[in-house]
């Protein structure tokens, strides 16, 4: 069971911006974010939640998301997540740690989203009016699937590179488990 929430689990980059996702459950998300681990338990993570599609307007314009949607495919909901240096000065490995337990939430959920690096954060910051004590570390988008995805064994040229097919479905080659473990 766990493992068919992990195998649907993908990055999606098209969605139906039309389904509005609710606050309630960004909250619900981010719930289990604040559940899981943490190192020493410092807790210093914080989220920004979007919904409006004004402020995910904005969010949007301010990150990479591979592939450039098209308008009415742009993710329906957005959490930024935040590092608050005023409880630590970094922030480690938690935000990842944070971020798998939305997004795993968020597939059972039946929604699927994309963990986003590349931001222009001073942008955003300044867009948002975020403080300047949160470091802006993740922008995870949201919404609906519109994409399907296929998990594709790597192959014999090495390259692990998604791609799309003609009928709009993304390949996403994994190595095998024997060319990951060493023993």
């Amino acid at each position: 069971m766990f493992r068919d929430l992990i195998l649907k689990n993908r990055s999606r980059r098209r969605f139906y911006q039309e389904t509005a996702i609710e606050v309630e459950t960004l909250k619900e998300l981010v719930d289990l974010a604040r559940l899981s681990a943490s190192a020493a338990n410092v807790q210093p993570l914080k989220y920004f939640l979007s919904c409006d599609p004004e402020k995910n307007g904005l969010i949007f314009r301010n990150i990479g998301l591979a592939g450039n949607p098209p308008e009415g495919e742009w993710p329906s909901a957005y959490i930024i997540v935040l590092g608050d240096r005023d409880i630590r000065p970094s922030f480690g490995c938690d935000h990842g740690i944070a971020v798998q337990s939305i997004m795993l939430g968020a597939t059972e959920k039946g929604l699927g989203g994309c963990i986003i690096g590349a931001i222009n954060r001073d942008r955003l910051r300044e867009s948002l009016s975020i403080p300047s004590r949160y470091e802006i570390l993740l922008v995870l988008a949201l919404g609906k699937p519109k994409d399907k995805t296929v998990i594709d064994p790597v192959g014999e040229d090495g390259n692990v590179r998604g791609w799309w097919d003609d009928e709009g479905v993304r390949h996403v080659p994994k190595r095998s488990l024997d060319d990951i473990i060493i023993s």
